[in-house]
């Protein structure tokens, strides 16, 4: 049986555990840029010629400019918006597992988010989802970042 696909979900904390298994996304397609890989290298102190320098890249392992590893754990943040819990006083994210980069994400290219949520937990003062994220790029096999995300609802 094929889990549902919604772009955007509300549902409240007692609704919220009957959603495991929903896909949340795709996000639409963006298209990574330099000038963001070049702000986000500002703006962490990380000016790796991988990500910045555009002539020295082009001789490396990726035959280009990268994304930042974190700079693409980030992309994962829209479609986790994506699932509104009405009624929850504050929502947070509480961290993050087995995250991984299997794939770089190269400049120039496009990416987009999905999700499905895992699995729904009671917390003192709320609920937790588990979320599976991932961030696609246009002609990899495999995703740019893998990460399972905690985001806590509180009551």
């Amino acid at each position: 049986m094929s889990s549902p696909v919604v772009a955007g979900l509300k549902t409240d904390l007692a609704g919220l555990p009957t959603l495991v298994g929903t896909k949340l996304g795709p996000t639409e397609w963006a298209t990574m840029t330099q000038a963001q890989v070049n702000e986000f290298a500002d703006l962490v102190d990380d000016h790796n010629f991988i990500h910045v320098d555009e002539q020295r890249a082009k001789q490396g392992p990726f035959g280009g400019t990268i994304a930042h590893g974190f700079f693409t754990l980030a992309l994962v943040t829209p479609v986790t918006q994506l699932l509104e819990v009405t009624d929850a006083k504050a929502s947070i994210n509480y961290g993050m597992d087995k995250v991984r980069f299997p794939a770089p994400l190269p400049v120039g290219k496009q990416y987009r988010a999905s999700a499905e949520i895992l699995e729904v937990t009671e917390v003192k003062g709320g609920m937790q989802a588990k979320v599976s994220a991932s961030i696609e790029v246009e002609g990899s096999e495999r995703p740019t970042v893998a990460a399972e995300v905690l985001l806590r609802y509180f009551s």
